[in-house]
């Protein structure tokens, strides 16, 4: 089983233009369309949370507006919540990764609506608070759950932007009331009357101060705040591009190597080092007659034969819980029992070679159909002892060696003299029957005793499935 070793890239150099086919920049290209993808299902799914807690915060907000200041007038400011709350249907509409002007444009008018409710009169209040008064229900403290829900969906910067923003706006806000109210001289003069001995507590309710010391002490709050949180916004995306290469990995793998073996490797440190010996099942397939197959074919035409036949047996290696060892020119390797032993090894390969036939089968009834020659195929499994484990020094490659593999292998080419689809040891049939397999599958084999091995001092006995046609 081959390791992927990444090798390193040449740099183009200065001054020269990268060509669009460069696999470098097609890499690159298909690393930024992943972790692109992986942020547009986050900000997805993080618009939907910011969306569905915006219309579950606001109601809460305003029947507490109304339990609590019981008066036809707060229905203006139930009236700008729901405001907020079909505003949150348009951030979702228009969200998207990167900018968004449209979004920037909505979470502004957010923050500017809340502004005007806050330092603005209610229209519908009768009476006549003067404005500095409205700053003593410290209503903004809401600007909070913006900020809050703004974590759910948008980046650190957007997070950062938020709290800046809500500041300038809230200060900005604070200013214009400032500049356009009308003082109350005649309510100073009681409340002056009234606190003459309190001083300090006259400063604190004065009606015509807008207590700027505290609007900036409320910003700087915000500020420090909404830095915190998009810092931890901040590395919660690193998080999530780090999740999204850890993916790309794990599918680049899935290519190569086999479920089991790619489960193995993402879920331990280093499961594949450690050299081991054990008991597994070994399978070999090869086309029968390649050559004569080949002949008079164009290159690519070999090629899409190749890929058309590994792709077919590979998907059964799979579906039966084996590890594709290696692909072997017109052939390839499996294994069964790899990284890890299991309970069913043995059947899983002869299942696994029985599916194999009747996937060739079924491909060769279409070629034929389309005037297609016939392919055929030989397959070779044992069960016995094999080494596997990483092998070399520099270069590790995690591999399966032992008699077993080279007696599967030898098994294999024995199909031709036997005119076999399947030829499998003794060991590996009375190992199908200690696992309790369904005899379906020995079903048509028949027994061929001492057989002589290449390689081997002594003989063999075997079990033999003929060709069918």
């Amino acid at each position: 089983m081959a390791e992927l070793t990444p090798t390193a890239t040449p740099t183009a150099p200065a001054g020269r233009r990268r060509r669009a086919d460069d696999p470098t920049l097609q890499d690159e290209a298909a690393e930024s369309t992943y972790i692109r993808a992986a942020l547009e299902e986050h900000k997805r799914r993080g618009v939907e949370m910011a969306v569905m807690a915006r219309w579950i915060v606001m109601p809460i907000v305003a029947v507490f507006l109304v339990s609590v200041y019981p008066s036809l007038s707060q229905l203006y400011y139930v009236a700008i919540l729901g405001v907020l709350c079909i505003n949150g249907f348009f951030i979702r509409r228009f969200a998207r990764v990167g900018r968004s002007q449209a979004e920037v444009g909505l979470i502004m008018f957010d923050l500017v609506l809340m502004t005007f409710g806050m330092v603005c009169p209610n229209p519908f209040d009768h009476d006549n608070l003067p404005v500095p008064l409205i700053y003593q229900y410290d209503n903004f403290q809401y600007f909070f759950i913006i900020l809050a829900t703004g974590t759910l969906a948008y980046s650190w910067r957007t997070v950062m932007g938020i709290g800046v923003w809500a500041s300038v706006i809230w200060l900005s806000g604070a200013g214009i009331a400032w500049y356009f109210m009308t003082p109350n001289l005649e309510l100073a003069q009681a409340l002056d009357t009234a606190l003459a001995d309190w001083p300090q507590v006259r400063d604190l309710f004065a009606p015509n101060d807008i207590g700027f010391r505290f609007r900036i002490q409320e910003a700087m709050v915000f500020l420090m705040v909404a830095a915190i949180l998009a810092q931890s916004t901040r590395r919660f995306y690193q998080m999530l591009d780090h999740n999204a290469d850890l993916a790309r990995e794990r599918a680049n793998l899935s290519r190569y190597f086999s479920p089991n073996v790619v489960a193995q490797l993402s879920q331990n440190d280093e499961p594949l080092k450690q050299v081991q010996a054990s008991q597994i099942a070994v399978l070999f397939i090869d086309i029968v007659g390649f050559t004569r197959l080949a002949d008079g074919r164009s290159a690519l035409e070999v090629i899409e034969l190749l890929r058309g036949f590994h792709g077919r047996m590979e998907q059964e290696v799979f579906r039966h819980g084996g590890t594709l060892d290696k692909y072997l020119g017109d052939g390839l390797m499996a294994t069964f029992g790899t990284p890890a032993t299991g309970d069913h090894d043995a059947s899983d390969a002869l299942a696994c070679a029985r599916a194999m036939t009747r996937v060739l089968a079924e491909w060769n009834a279409e070629r034929q159909r389309q005037g297609e020659p016939l392919i055929r195929a030989g397959i070779g499994i044992h069960f016995g002892e094999a080494v596997q484990g990483d092998i070399g020094a520099n270069r590790l490659e995690y591999a399966v060696i032992g008699t077993a593999v080279n007696v599967a292998a030898r098994l294999e080419a024995m199909t031709r003299p036997l005119e076999a689809q399947i030829a499998m040891s003794d060991a590996l049939c009375t190992q199908v029957h200690a696992e309790g397999a369904d005899k379906d599958l020995l079903e048509g084999f028949t027994f061929h005793p001492d057989q002589p091995i290449r390689g081997l001092e002594k003989p063999m006995n075997l079990w033999v499935l003929p060709r069918s046609e």
